[in-house]
């Protein structure tokens, strides 16, 4: 993996830029190695700060910051359960627990063969469907524990759960 991540900060172009504006790359950075392998390896930020001339802590400060930066390998398919006002008086929290029960993993953990990774998501915008998951793009609603099981189960066995509701 040390290679592949020299790769990616090669690809840059830092080293004809001004020590003082090498800070700017660090989005760019951590956007190619987050798109390169799915996340930002631990093992990447100190290449990064030494590639840039940046401490690490402001590095890492960056890719906490952003909700769009992973620091932890994901599963092939994100569930996200809404937990948006809507949601959470629907039984939002039954739901997760659902999820948790069946895939036996807590909240923000990924399964161990990375099938899963199971998140908790202030809203998905589906208040009228309340309480509402999303697997990937499709969306399930109007659900009670027993549902999230199966859907879990049918794209656990390679469907997508049926149809979005």
């Amino acid at each position: 993996m040390t290679e592949q991540i020299e790769q990616v900060l090669s690809e840059l172009g830092v080293d004809g830029a001004e020590k003082g504006r090498r800070t700017a790359f660090v989005l760019p950075a951590l956007q190619r190695l987050q798109r390169r392998f799915g996340y930002v390896p631990s093992e990447a930020i100190p290449r990064i700060a030494d590639r840039l001339g940046v401490p690490a802590s402001h590095i890492y400060g960056v890719a906490t910051f952003y909700s769009q930066f992973r620091l932890r390998p994901v599963g092939r398919n994100i569930i996200r359960v809404c937990h948006g006002t809507a949601c959470h008086v629907s039984g939002a929290n039954a739901i997760t627990k659902a999820a948790e029960d069946y895939l036996k993993i807590a909240t923000g953990d990924t399964t161990t063969d990375r099938q899963f990774t199971l998140e908790t998501v202030s809203c998905l915008g589906c208040c009228s469907l309340a309480p509402v998951i999303m697997i990937n793009q499709a969306t399930w609603g109007n659900l009670e524990p027993p549902d999230v099981k199966k859907i879990l189960r049918k794209h656990k066995h390679g469907g997508d759960g049926g149809a979005e509701s």
